[in-house]
């Protein structure tokens, strides 16, 4: 073959082999049924999706092509409290959250590291959303796996059931330990006392999941990290049971994907994320007339986060809206005066039906006069 024609053949396959594989979910019993049945020694992770009467098979990846190095260290975790499900990562690779972290609410987690196949998370989340355990899950994946020596893989499912695989050809130093509701991981490290200081961590910090799994991320970074050195994080927690609606059951979903402090700024979105989700459940509150729940969870936000002029802001239009506006007015001039475009908006909400339509009402508002 000429070398152009095959060097433009290998781009192609490059380009299509790093694309999700494709599951039918109409059909996912017996899709997976395949891949568990599957001989042991195939190339690389196959199954096949049915199109019509005709059956295809799809590959992630050939092994004779260059395999994307995202080695780092992370955790897979549950809450056995709550159920929630978790991935949390850090590595000197360019938007590591966007191949390791893998999660589904009641169904499990997956994280795929060292010379990466993604196919590994999307696989192992079908697997076990059809009912296989983690264990067994992996087990099946990494036996149809001609690369599995220089993969590192770990799966939780929901019932807390965990297992990890470190390939013996991962660049040292590599390894995992395993305990209750949890696995933690890493390669390419600076030394091997990475993964036993997160194991640590995670064991003994209090919290909720997503501050056990940050505070793992930053025992393993004190303990030496990645020998390269820090470039991204992620962070994924979802609920412990499905609720219909995917974009509901991720309580979580953080990517620091470029930044020389990545898991600073990881904790930094953890907490601005916490408070978000206070105001949501404030605003939750007020639809359902319990006023006095929807102001304990704005007054919960604005203490994570309290110079956050947005929380602020809409926390005085519901005051408003609840017929307490006399208690919204010092927080209406503490915004306008640290930025007029506030009292701009302000009006713009009759229409939208987010202030009464009280003239008089509103130009109290806006005449408010700055702090001096």
């Amino acid at each position: 073959m000429n070398r152009t024609v095959e060097f433009i053949a290998l781009a192609l396959i490059a380009v299509v082999s790093v694309l999700p594989i494709k599951v039918d979910a109409q059909d996912a019993q017996g899709e997976v049924k395949r891949v568990l049945s599957a001989p042991a020694g195939r190339k690389n992770l196959a199954h096949g999706v049915r199109r019509g009467n005709k059956r295809e098979i799809q590959s992630s990846r050939s092994p004779k092509l260059p395999l994307r190095p995202v080695h780092t260290y992370s955790i897979v975790a549950r809450d056995p409290a709550t159920g929630e499900l978790g991935v949390a990562v850090q590595s000197h690779w360019f938007s590591v959250g966007s191949l390791v972290a893998w999660a589904e609410a009641g169904v499990g987690a997956v994280a795929t590291q060292s010379f990466v196949d993604p196919a590994y998370g999307k696989l192992g989340l079908d697997l076990m959303r059809a009912g296989r355990s983690a264990p067994d899950a992996l087990k099946s994946l990494v036996a149809g796996d001609e690369g599995r020596d220089v993969r590192q893989v770990a799966m939780i499912d929901r019932e807390g059931r965990v297992v990890a695989h470190t390939g013996t050809k991962c660049i040292e130093a590599a390894g995992h330990a395993v305990g209750r509701d949890y696995s933690v991981q890493a390669n390419l490290m600076l030394n091997d006392k990475v993964w036993p200081a997160m194991s640590r961590a995670f064991e003994m910090s209090k919290g909720d999941l997503a501050e056990r799994m940050l505070a793992a991320l930053e025992a393993a970074e004190s303990a030496g990290g990645d020998i390269r050195g820090k470039q991204s994080a992620a962070l994924v927690v979802v609920t412990g049971k499905p609720t219909g609606r995917a974009w509901a059951d991720r309580i979580f979903d953080l990517r620091v994907d470029d930044n020389p402090a990545p898991l600073r700024e990881l904790r930094r979105l953890v907490t601005l994320g916490r408070a978000y989700n206070h105001m949501n459940a404030g605003d939750l509150a007020v639809e359902k007339k319990d006023n006095e729940a929807a102001l304990r969870e704005y007054a919960a936000a604005e203490m994570l986060v309290p110079d956050n002029l947005e929380m602020i802001y809409w926390h005085a239009v519901a005051l408003v809206n609840m017929g307490r506006v006399d208690e919204s007015l010092p927080l209406f001039r503490r915004i306008f005066t640290a930025d007029p475009n506030w009292r701009m908006l302000t009006p713009r909400l009759v229409k939208a039906g987010l202030l009464p339509n009280d003239a008089k009402l509103i130009e109290r508002i806006i005449k408010l006069e700055a702090d001096r």
